[in-house]
């Protein structure tokens, strides 16, 4: 039998088989290329977006963004018939709207947003008087790109109601976040979550950075642009203006129309990271480092911001109170405020200050998973006491300002988020303070430390078993004992994470790693959770404002 030849011994087949391996290379060089091509506009476009929001955090575009909204203002009969409505006016709030008329009598206003597929959003609108002739606004909750109808309600004093509707069609977004969130509710919990919005502060992103605001039913309501990094918190101060950090460097005011009312820079000595607090003169209290330390030491100093004029000063050098115990740390770590930072000293990492009404603080530590007591914070400041596991601290001159642990429970790993609470109830030198305990025992300044001293700990990056958990303690500074009230596990989040005791009796809880967030009752019990999209790593902190007094009623 003849045998066949090879067909890619065949002239025609290499010939074939070439053109084929040769327009794949094109295809591969075209496809590479085109890939370059998308990255570049990508590339293009986040920057055009981050110039954009830089330049909205300036005051000349705020002065400017008012003179245009006064002229347009003038222009519009701005009735209750033909209400003045634009979008986002200052830069601040993507798929908000500002809203202006006046009507003949004195009415309150509410306002209810409907978009086909989503839940409504219902609000009562901020008044200084209740009933007003005046009525402007900044109205949230609009869907982006969706068709929304806006029901404005007027409402007398006998009770008597009117409203009006108008249809406006939400904005594109200018980031990826998700509009609906994934949400998971437990069948039997039969609870109300309660009003309010959560704010997410801080699903960093290499592009662009937000603050955003979801209603309780996983709803986006808002989308806030910062500069950079992360907003921690949110501070209201008795001028009706809501401080939130805009970058490492920058705290900014905002009015309740989305306007920034003050820009603080500050300045080149110092970094903001994690935290910040409004002490009793309504000035801010930050966390910070400190630049060019010749010891390159991170997260470790404590400043203030004159929210009047600007200026900054420093209130503790960590470093020189507790000078024993950082000469005995290994020179390690990073700098989470700064990506391009090498060779940094973070031998303490306060990530929470919490101001007391006697000038003291408190403040979480996370590289000695302590919690520090300090007196006289902005005038003569004292260590007081320290709360955790001592033996982190052995053999230095601080280790004997330990308060002693009061009943069977291990202590913390890593804690984040801690909260002071006062309680009337309470005698005098007692208080309640609750945490989200990463449970996490890691050191990189103290890497010979054994953190199997506390029982239970996870020392696991990422652990399928291990759990985080929501503790609150009593602590009697009087008999110098803490001890624990409440406890509960929670989704495992070995870094950052927020727990807030809300107006209802809940905990809301934000597992940062794990992007979820949900509210238990007071027995831990989880009623609902929500998922978020991680742009990163984590999402930072998740915290609950109602926005009484700001942006509504």
């Amino acid at each position: 039998m003849k045998s066949l030849p090879l067909l890619s011994n065949h002239p025609r087949v290499r010939r074939w088989t070439a053109a084929v391996v040769a327009s794949a290379v094109a295809l591969g060089v075209c496809l590479a290329s085109y890939d370059n091509v998308d990255a570049a506009i990508k590339q293009n476009r986040i920057e055009r977006l981050n110039a954009r929001i830089e330049n909205v955090y300036t005051a000349d575009y705020q002065d400017m963004a008012d003179d245009k909204l006064e002229q347009e203002k003038s222009k519009s009969s701005a009735t209750e018939d033909d209400m003045f409505v634009t979008e986002d006016p200052y830069g601040t709030n993507t798929t908000s709207l500002y809203v202006y008329f006046t009507t003949d009598d004195a009415v309150a206003v509410s306002y209810t947003v409907h978009a086909d597929g989503y839940t409504d959003f219902t609000r009562d609108t901020y008044q200084e008087s209740q009933y007003s002739k005046t009525h402007e606004f900044q109205l949230l909750g609009l869907i982006p790109g969706e068709k929304n109808t806006v029901a404005i309600t007027l409402t007398d004093a006998d009770g008597k109601s009117r409203t009006h509707a108008i249809e406006h069609r939400g904005a594109s977004l200018l980031g990826n976040e998700e509009v609906q969130l994934e949400k998971t509710v437990a069948a039997d919990s039969g609870e109300d979550l309660g009003g309010g919005l959560y704010a997410i502060l801080g699903n960093d992103s290499d592009e662009q950075d937000f603050m955003f605001y979801y209603d309780t039913n996983g709803v986006l309501r808002g989308e806030i642009p910062v500069l950079y990094y992360r907003s921690h918190r949110l501070l209201f101060d008795d001028d009706g203006l809501m401080w939130f950090s805009a970058s490492t460097h920058h705290m900014v005011a905002m009015n309740r129309l989305g306007k920034l009312e003050k820009i603080y820079d500050l300045g080149s000595d110092y970094i903001l990271h994690h935290d910040y607090a409004m002490d009793s003169n309504g000035d801010i209290v930050l966390l910070a480092t400190e630049l060019g330390r010749d010891d390159n030491a991170v997260q470790d100093q404590v400043i203030k911001l004159s929210t009047s004029t600007g200026s900054v000063t420093r209130l503790v050098d960590f470093g020189e109170l507790f000078a024993d115990y950082k000469a005995s740390t290994t020179h390690a770590g990073t700098d989470e405020s700064d990506s391009n930072a090498k060779n940094r000293w973070d031998w303490l990492h306060c990530n929470t200050i919490q101001l007391l009404d006697d000038g003291s603080a408190l403040f979480s530590a996370r590289e000695t998973s302590t919690i520090i007591k300090v007196d006289d914070l902005e005038s003569d400041p004292t260590l007081d006491y320290m709360i955790g596991e001592p033996s982190v601290w052995a053999g230095t001159d601080e280790a004997s300002s330990f308060l002693t642990k009061s009943g069977d429970f291990s202590d913390t790993g890593g804690q984040h988020s801690i909260t002071y609470v006062a309680d009337d109830s309470l005698p005098d030198g007692q208080y309640y303070m609750y945490m989200f305990d990463n449970n996490f025992g890691t050191s990189l300044t103290r890497p010979d430390f054994d953190w199997s001293v506390i029982d239970g700990i996870s020392t696991e990056l990422s652990s399928d078993t291990a759990n985080s958990r929501y503790r609150k303690y009593l602590v009697n500074e009087n008999a110098g004992t803490y001890t624990e009230v409440s406890s509960f596990d929670v989704p495992y989040s070995p870094y950052v994470s927020s727990a807030q005791e809300l107006d209802n009796g809940q905990i809301l809880i934000d597992s940062g790693m794990k992007g979820l967030f949900g509210q238990y009752n007071k027995d831990g019990d989880l009623l609902a959770q929500f998922k978020m999209t991680l742009n990163s790593a984590y999402i930072y902190r998740v915290y609950k404002y109602d926005f009484s007094g700001f942006y509504f009623a």
